[in-house]
C-alpha cells in the first residue's frame, strides 16, 4: 500500500523518534522480545503519529497481531480462496500500520507477501471470461495470395499447473526488488554447486522479497523462510548466530532440500509443493489419490500451498523466461 507524500511530511517526528529507536545497539535488540518491540512500536506510534495517521491506521498490539496471524493462517491452510481473499482490508491497514516503523520491516516484507496470495485468491474466484471467438480462415484464399508458413511446434509447457497463467500475468509488470542484483550471483552460485538449476534461486523473491533478515510469525527466518528444524536438517546452526540470515549458508541449504524433494518426487511443481506444505503431506496425498502430478492433487493441498507453487513458477518464467516443462532436472553437485 502506498501512503501519499502529505502522510509522510505528517509523519515526520515519529520517523525522527524511529530514526533514534533504529541506532539502538545490536547487542541490546538481540535481548529485546517481540512483546517488547510490539510494546515499543505501539509506544513510538502513540506518541508521534500525528491525530490524522492515527484515524488511518492503528498500530497493532501484539495480543492483535498474534491474533490477526492465526486467522490469517488458519485460513490459508484450510480455507477457500474466497474465505482468504476476504482479509484483504484488514490485512492492507496492517501492513500500513507496520511500514511506518523501519524496525517493522521484516514482519511487513512477510505480510506484504501474503497481500499478494490474498489479492490473487481474489482474482481467481472472478468468474471467468467467455472465449473470444475465433474468425476462421478462409478454406480458399484469393490466387496469387503466399502459403501460410506453418509454424514450429510448440515447445513442451510440462504438466499443466493450475493458476499459473494468472500469476504470470500477475507477475508478468512487476519491477524486479530492489535487492534482487545484490543477491542473485551468491544465490545462484550456491545452487549451481548443488546441482539446482540457478533459475531457482528466485525462490526468494517469492519466500522473502529478498530480505535476508525476514522472518513470518511462525519462526521461518531468511530470504529462503526455512524453519528451524528444516535449517539443522540442511546442516545450519541457528545459535550462537541464525544462519538462516547468511545468504550463501541459507541458498545452499535451500538447494539441497529442493534437489532431495526432486529426487523423491520427479517433479519441480510437486518438489515446490513439498517445500512449502511438507514432504510427507505431498507423499501422503499422491499416496491416497492414486496421482503424479501436482495438477492431480492440488485442491486437496493447503490453499497457500495451490497459489504458491504457480507464484514460484510464474517468477522464474517472467525473470528467466523459462517454462515450467524446461526447467532442468538436477545436475550432481560439485565443490
Amino acid at each position: 500500500m502506498n501512503i501519499p507524500a502529505r502522510t509522510i511530511l505528517l509523519l515526520a517526528p515519529l520517523l525522527a523518534a524511529v530514526t533514534a529507536f533504529a541506532d539502538t545497539p545490536a547487542s541490546a535488540k538481540a535481548s529485546t522480545s517481540d512483546d517488547d518491540m510490539f510494546a515499543q512500536g505501539k509506544a513510538l506510534f502513540d506518541a508521534y503519529a500525528p491525530p490524522e495517521i492515527k484515524e488511518q491506521f492503528e498500530f497493532p498490539t501484539r495480543a492483535k497481531w498474534d491474533e490477526f496471524v492465526a486467522r490469517l493462517e488458519k485460513t490459508r491452510e484450510t480455507g477457500s480462496f474466497v474465505e482468504l481473499a476476504a482479509y484483504e482490508p484488514e490485512a492492507k491497514a496492517a501492513l500500513a500500520a507496520l511500514r511506518v516503523l523501519p524496525e517493522y520491516q521484516d514482519y511487513a516484507d512477510w505480510l506484504a507477501e501474503r497481500i499478494d496470495e490474498i489479492e490473487a485468491a481474489k482474482e481467481a474466484t472472478k468468474p471467468t471470461p467467455p472465449p473470444v471467438a475465433v474468425v476462421p480462415t478462409p478454406p480458399n484464399p484469393p490466387p496469387g495470395t503466399p502459403p501460410t508458413p506453418t509454424p514450429p511446434p510448440p515447445t513442451p509447457a510440462g504438466p499443466k499447473v493450475p493458476l499459473y497463467d494468472l500469476w504470470v500475468g500477475r507477475m508478468r509488470d512487476r519491477p524486479r526488488p530492489a535487492r534482487a542484483d545484490e543477491f542473485l550471483p551468491e544465490l545462484k552460485k550456491a545452487f549451481a554447486a548443488e546441482g539446482v538449476p540457478v533459475e531457482l534461486a528466485w525462490l526468494a523473491e517469492t519466500e522473502s522479497m529478498f530480505n535476508p533478515n525476514a522472518r513470518s510469525p511462525a519462526g521461518a527466518r531468511g530470504l529462503f523462510q526455512l524453519m528451524p528444524d528444516t535449517a539443522r536438517a540442511q546442516g545450519l546452526s541457528l545459535f550462537p548466530f541464525d544462519t538462516r540470515t547468511d545468504p550463501s549458508k541459507s541458498a545452499h541449504a535451500s538447494a539441497k532440500l529442493l534437489r532431495g524433494l526432486h529426487d523423491r518426487f520427479d517433479s519441480w511443481p510437486l518438489a515446490l509443493a513439498a517445500y512449502n506444505a511438507g514432504e510427507g503431506r505431498v507423499g501422503r496425498m499422491l499416496k491416497k489419490q492414486n496421482s503424479t502430478t501436482f495438477a492431480e492433487i492440488a485442491d486437496s493441498l493447503p490453499t497457500e500451498t495451490r497459489l504458491y507453487v504457480p507464484k514460484v513458477l510464474a517468477t522464474l518464467m517472467v525473470r528467466e523466461g523459462i517454462a515450467p516443462g524446461a526447467l532442468a532436472d538436477p545436475a550432481p553437485p560439485h565443490p
